[in-house]
């Protein structure tokens, strides 16, 4: 199947900036990385609650909820991967432009995929977050039973087992996850956003 033709990009309406002034926070990708058992899906569902609570336009595209639709046809071979992440830095793009804060949580396991979904949008909107925790606390987390799996080989191709996880080599954030308690880790980010302009709240609300 080849790509489509005859295709032109319309132009909304209503822009992203009238968005940004209409709620009083500009949008931003917050892109989650780590091998299974880091605590992405954790610490993004975490900070999505803290978001939310203040009145905050978010939402959470976790890897397991995609693959049950968007990417239900795909697998986990490396040509898989690449489909998936460049899926969802696509889906990321647009909930950038409706003016949501969205964050990914996804193993994302490759580097190029990850500069990819990087390069669809402009600097300063990609945040990188890599949830460090060493493959000895995933795999003693273990919460879906995956690792235990994988060292059995039922699961072929399992990142950080006999699949590599690339490391990032210069993200916005890096998280201790596997030492830090999840609310130190949620205030870190929390911190970051502030910082950096995407949250115009107070600092004394974030505790």
């Amino acid at each position: 199947m080849g790509a489509a033709t005859n295709i032109v990009w319309h132009e909304a309406s209503v822009d992203r900036g009238a968005r940004a002034q209409q709620r009083g926070h500009r949008s931003a990708i917050l892109w989650f990385t780590g091998l299974s058992g880091s605590g992405k899906s954790s610490l993004a569902n975490a900070v999505n609650a803290v978001l939310f609570e203040r009145g905050l336009a978010t939402y959470v595209l976790d890897g397991d909820n995609v693959r049950h639709g968007l990417c239900k046809d795909l697998g986990f071979s490396d040509a898989d991967r690449e489909e998936n992440i460049r899926r969802i830095g696509e889906v990321a793009k647009l909930f950038l432009d409706a003016g949501v804060i969205t964050l990914t949580a996804f193993v994302s396991p490759f580097q190029a995929d990850r500069a990819q979904a990087r390069a669809l949008v402009a600097e300063g909107d990609f945040i990188e977050i890599y949830c460090a925790a060493d493959l000895a606390v995933c795999e003693g987390r273990d919460p879906k039973g995956l690792y235990a799996k994988a060292r059995a080989g039922v699961i072929k191709d399992f990142t950080g087992i006999s699949s590599p996880y690339e490391q990032p080599e210069a993200p916005e954030l890096i998280i201790d996850t596997g030492r830090q308690s999840l609310q130190e880790s949620v205030s870190q980010v929390i911190e970051y956003l502030v910082d950096k302009g995407v949250l115009k709240v107070l600092r004394d609300n974030q505790s």
